[in-house]
C-alpha cells in the first residue's frame, strides 16, 4: 500500500494538506467499504486501498482531511448523509483538482459548473442535487468514494473542535507559506475557513452566556427559612457583569443590518441580564457613548461616518473605568489599527470577511 509514501509525498509537495493530515491517525477498518473519516481519524478498507495508485492515495488522504477541515460531520445536522457527503465531495474535489493534489480516482464527484452554481458551498451544492442522490452510498455508482461518519459529541465539544481546527488551519497555512507553497486559492480558502461558520446569533448568545455568572447574596436571604431564624443566601438577580457593544459608524454597517443586530442585542440582554450595557459608537475615534440598565430597551443610534480605528475603543473603555466582562464590536474589520489586546474577551461581529490579531470572529449576515 502507498499510505506511508503518500504522506511523504504530501509533505514534500503539499505542506498545507500534509500539516493537517499528520495530526490524524490512519486506521485499518475493513468494516467500511472504502475509506472514511470521523473528524479526528481516518479509516480505510485494505482491499480498496490496495487498488489505488500512489497519486490516487495522495488525493484520497487529502480528501478525507478536507472533510475534517470543513467540519462536514458536524455541519450536516439532519440533512441526508449520503446527499450531503456527495455535495461535500464536489466542493473538496474541485479544490484538490485546482491545487493539483495527486490524482482523483475514477468516478469521483467533479463538476465545476455545479460548484459555481452552488456558490462554492456544500450547502449550496446540496440544494442543487436531485433527491435520488440520497440513495447513493459510498462505493456505489453515482455515490461518494468515502464515508463521513457521525461525530457523537455535544454542542460544546463541537464548538471546541471547530476552534481547534481553525488553529490547525492557520498553522498549516503558515507552514505552507514558509515553504513558498501556499497558493492564492489556498490563501483565500484559509481566510474563509478561519471565520466561524456558525449562525451568528447562536455565537453571540453563547459568547455572552459563557461569561454569565450566578452569585450568592445574603442581602436577599431565602424566605422559606426565615421563620426558623436561618439565613441562607439566595441567587442574585444579576447574572452577568457589564457588557460593551462597539458600533462601527464608518459607513460599513447598513441600517437594515443594524436593526437586526439591535433586536438580537435586546434578546441577549433579556436572557443574560447584564449589570449594564454600554454602547460605544466609533469611526476613527469614539463619537458617542450610551449607557443602558437591564430594564431599558436598547436603541442603536449610529452617528459619524469617517475612517476606522479600533484602538480608541479600548482606550476609551479603560479611561471611563467600564471594566466589562466582554466587548462585542460590530464592524467590517477593514482596519489595521487594533491596538493592544484588552484583559476582557472580544467578539468581532464582522459584516465582511476579515482577520483580527486576537479575539473571536463571527460573520454577521442579514
Amino acid at each position: 500500500m502507498f499510505i506511508t509514501k503518500a504522506k511523504a509525498s504530501l509533505i514534500l509537495d503539499q505542506p498545507f494538506f500534509a500539516s493537517l493530515l499528520l495530526s490524524m491517525p490512519i486506521i485499518e477498518d475493513n468494516s467500511i467499504p472504502t475509506i472514511g473519516v470521523d473528524g479526528e481519524r481516518i479509516y480505510y478498507n485494505r482491499e480498496f486501498m490496495e487498488k489505488q495508485t500512489l497519486s490516487e492515495t495522495v488525493f484520497l488522504l487529502a480528501h478525507e482531511t478536507m472533510h475534517c477541515v470543513f467540519q462536514h460531520m458536524h455541519r450536516r445536522g439532519a440533512k441526508n448523509h449520503n446527499k450531503y457527503n456527495i455535495a461535500g465531495d464536489y466542493i473538496i474535489n474541485d479544490i484538490l483538482v485546482k491545487e493539483k493534489v495527486g490524482v482523483m480516482p475514477p468516478g469521483g464527484c467533479y463538476d465545476q459548473a455545479l460548484v459555481k452554481a452552488g456558490k462554492e458551498t456544500t450547502e449550496g451544492v446540496y440544494n442543487l442535487l436531485p433527491d435520488s442522490t440520497e440513495q447513493n452510498g459510498a462505493g456505489q455508482p453515482g455515490g461518494s468514494f468515502d464515508v463521513v461518519m457521525d461525530a457523537a459529541q455535544d454542542e460544546a465539544t463541537m464548538s471546541q473542535k471547530e476552534a481547534e481546527m481553525r488553529v490547525k488551519i492557520v498553522q498549516a497555512a503558515n507552514a505552507a507559506k514558509m515553504c513558498g507553497k501556499l497558493s492564492q486559492g489556498l490563501e483565500r480558502l484559509v481566510g474563509e475557513l478561519i471565520v466561524s461558520k456558525t449562525d451568528w446569533k447562536s455565537v453571540l448568545r453563547r459568547f455572552l452566556s459563557e461569561r454569565a455568572k450566578t452569585d450568592l447574596s445574603y442581602s436577599k436571604p431565602k424566605r422559606r427559612f426565615l421563620a426558623e431564624d436561618i439565613y441562607l443566601p439566595s441567587l442574585t438577580g444579576e447574572k452577568c457583569g457589564g457588557i460593551v457593544y462597539a458600533i462601527d459608524c464608518s459607513g460599513s454597517v447598513n441600517e437594515h443590518l443594524l436593526a437586526i443586530f439591535s433586536g438580537e442585542v435586546n434578546a441577549c440582554v433579556n436572557d443574560v441580564k447584564p449589570a449594564n450595557v454600554n454602547i460605544v459608537y466609533f469611526d476613527s475615534e469614539v463619537l458617542k457613548h450610551d449607557n443602558f440598565s437591564p430594564d431599558d430597551e436598547i436603541r442603536v443610534t449610529p452617528c459619524g461616518g469617517g475612517g476606522t480605528a479600533f484602538s480608541p475603543i479600548f482606550r476609551y473603555i479603560e479611561s471611563k473605568g467600564l471594566y466589562p466582562v466582554a466587548c462585542i464590536v460590530l464592524t467590517d474589520l477593514c482596519c489595521s489599527d487594533f491596538g493592544e489586546m484588552p484583559d476582557y474577551p472580544v467578539l468581532w461581529a464582522a459584516t465582511e470577511k476579515g482577520q483580527a490579531p486576537w479575539g473571536e470572529i463571527v460573520m454577521i449576515q442579514e
